[in-house]
This record gives structure tokens, C-alpha cells and sequence, in this order.
């Protein structure tokens, strides 16, 4: 009851609920891999990333089949600037789970954000085409071409997924970050939205 009390406030973004539930349980129940997770997810949320690095780390050699506790691990790692690691956690998980959206996902977002938006652009294609492709597959897509300069392609993708406004102030950020990007002085890790661990349950891991 706990844990899907947690889940449930973890979802509508209360956080620090949510955490004290999750202590809570963990300390009924330490050898849970869910509590863990839920405690990660909320680390990774707040931006404590050692922390969620160390968590995600312990589930990920405890559990090394669960893509969940990958796709954490592998989004701790891109945004502390580790998009290497970062991406040889997603292509390990992918080895065991090719048909996991949400790595293929994550793993185009890291090689854009690495400086090699042509090779993310193509892995973030083969998801963005389908008909349940996630949104954020697209909105990946649409980073992408804007790290490769290519605004009309991104703006197409951008206005079918958000108010026009929004998508103007999307490319406006695209065009920072390769500006940033291109001269160097980006700290990735200051700029990299949260990947789309969170929509996981903590009942995930098994």
C-alpha cells in the first residue's frame, strides 16, 4: 500500500511525499528492489545525481536484465556529461530488450547531446515513425535536427506536438544549445532534460 501510495504522489509530483513514503517502506522491507527504484527516481528528479548514480548502480548489478533500472542509470550518467557511459548502459540494456522504446529513446538524446546529432537523429527515426511513438521520442527528434541546423525540420515536428509558441521558444533553445555546443562551452549536464524514466512504476523492477 506504501509503495503504490508513493507511486501515485510520485506521478503527480510530490516528491517529498512520495520519498518519505518510499524511506518508509524500505525500511519495512530493505531487500524490496522497488523502494530503491522509487528512491532513485525521486534523487534523479531532484537533481542529486551521485546519489541516483549510486542507486541506479546497485539495482542495475543486482537486477542487470530490467531495462528500468538501465534507462536510470544511463540518464544519471548523461546528465552528469558521461554521454559515453551513458551510452554503453543503453546499448547493453538494448542488447537484452531491442524492443524497449524508451532506451532507443534516450540513447538518440544522448548522441545528439554528445555532438553527434546525425547518428542520434537515425537511431531517434526508427522510433519516431511508428504509430506509438512515445512523444518524446519526436520532441528527441526534433532536439536533433535542431543540433543539426535544420529548423523547418524540427518546426514540423515541434507544431504537431505543442502550441506554436512553444514550439518557437523550443527552437530558440535548440539554437543556444548549438551555439554552446559548437563552441564548447556547454556543460551538458546544466542543459539535459530529465529522460523519460519516471513514467515507469516502481513495480517495475523484478
Amino acid at each position: 500500500a506504501q509503495l503504490g501510495l508513493a507511486d501515485a504522489m510520485y506521478q503527480t509530483g510530490d516528491l517529498a511525499r512520495a520519498g518519505g513514503l518510499y524511506t518508509r517502506a524500505a525500511a519495512s522491507a530493505p531487500d524490496d528492489p522497488r523502494t530503491q527504484l522509487g528512491l532513485a527516481r525521486i534523487a534523479l528528479r531532484e537533481r542529486r545525481l551521485d546519489e541516483a548514480q549510486q542507486r541506479y548502480r546497485k539495482l542495475v548489478a543486482a537486477y542487470p536484465d530490467n531495462a528500468v533500472a538501465a534507462e536510470g542509470l544511463g540518464a544519471t550518467l548523461d546528465m552528469l556529461g558521461r554521454h559515453d557511459e551513458a551510452q554503453a548502459v543503453y546499448r547493453s540494456a538494448l542488447a537484452r530488450h531491442p524492443e524497449v522504446q524508451g532506451l532507443k529513446t534516450d540513447l538518440g538524446l544522448s548522441l545528439a547531446l554528445a555532438g553527434k546529432a546525425r547518428a542520434g537523429a537515425n537511431v531517434l527515426l526508427d522510433i519516431a515513425s511508428l504509430a506509438d511513438a512515445p512523444p518524446q521520442a519526436r520532441e528527441n527528434l526534433a532536439l536533433a535536427y535542431g543540433l543539426l541546423g535544420n529548423s523547418e525540420a524540427a518546426k514540423r515536428i515541434l507544431i504537431s506536438q505543442m502550441p506554436a509558441q512553444s514550439a518557437e521558444d523550443n527552437l530558440r533553445f535548440y539554437r543556444d544549445l548549438r551555439e554552446r555546443l559548437t563552441g564548447q562551452t556547454a556543460n551538458s549536464a546544466h542543459v539535459l532534460p530529465v529522460p523519460n524514466v519516471e513514467a515507469a512504476s516502481s513495480g517495475a523492477v523484478r
